[in-house]
């Protein structure tokens, strides 16, 4: 436990060192700022105001560039460990392989996630300081969203970086991963849904096997109970499972999504040649 700690610190440490974790504390620090500063929380939209309204949009602004922020930075954590032999010198010293992976994926949890959370805490405190009210409930909703998304995301990574050995190669495939999930797979089910080759509730459950699906759909319900700006996909949704369950399924599916990302990423490092 104390190497694996000990991992975990070195890595937090070595991500706060570096440039892009000043552009990705930034990046989400600054839309929060920006936010504010456009007089987000004194307008009004779909019977959205005030800390509600903020919260919507950072959601929207979220789903995009989290993901792909996670990929790009985590990738390289193995891999580049790899081509750049600190990975050799890390292995001389008694750690296991477990506290190695564990203590990395721990450490890194932290640079990601954190920036996230830390900026929404800072929009509530801000808002709450003008006199907006604190919807709390969507708050706390939310940050479970935002943990299952970012560990479902951070599994991925975890998994690419194992399996490939350049970094060039793993950035590739990280892009790849995220427009896969991103873009194609809705264009290529409204596509199939169009065409009428499958019913509307297949295509949907498999639309909801994508991470960033489920918390696009999951984050709407909860300004949108109803769903209503989703058509009649809210329908297939709402007459299958209830909100509630919808909601719980949309923090457990990524969460455990993750883990099983890393835990055969965990697999294949122990069996690959780690040099």
């Amino acid at each position: 436990m104390k190497n694996l700690m000990l991992i975990a610190y070195l890595d937090l440490k070595e991500s706060i060192r570096a440039r892009w974790f000043l552009v990705y504390s930034l990046v989400f620090g600054g839309l929060i700022a920006l936010f504010f500063i456009a007089g987000v929380t004194e307008s009004q939209v779909m019977g959205f105001s005030g800390l509600s309204r903020l919260l919507l949009m950072y959601i929207q602004v979220t789903i995009v560039i989290l993901p792909i922020f996670i990929l790009i930075t985590t990738v390289r954590s193995i891999s580049g460990d790899r081509d750049n032999h600190i990975l050799e010198y890390m292995l001389s010293f008694p750690i296991s392989l477990s506290d190695y992976y564990w203590g990395k994926i721990i450490g890194r949890f932290g640079t990601v996630f954190v920036p996230v959370f830390f900026a929404m805490v800072l929009a509530s405190l801000v808002g709450f300081a003008k006199g907006a009210s604190i919807p709390w409930s969507i708050f706390f909703l939310y940050t479970g969203l935002l943990f299952a998304l970012t560990s479902s995301f951070l599994g991925i990574a975890f998994f690419i970086s194992t399996i490939v050995k350049s970094s060039e190669v793993a950035l590739g495939l990280s892009f790849f991963v995220w427009i896969f999930l991103l873009a194609f797979i809705d264009i290529a089910l409204i596509s199939l849904m169009m065409q009428n080759r499958f019913s509307e509730e297949l295509i949907i459950a498999i639309s909801l096997i994508n991470p960033m699906e489920v918390f696009r759909v999951s984050a709407i319900s909860l300004f949108d109970p109803e769903l209503t700006v989703m058509g009649p996909v809210a329908f297939v949704i709402l007459d299958n499972v209830s909100r509630f369950v919808f909601i719980a399924f949309s923090i457990l599916y990524p969460f455990v999504l993750g883990l099983v990302f890393a835990f055969f990423g965990f697999k294949l490092f122990k069996k690959i040649d780690l040099i």
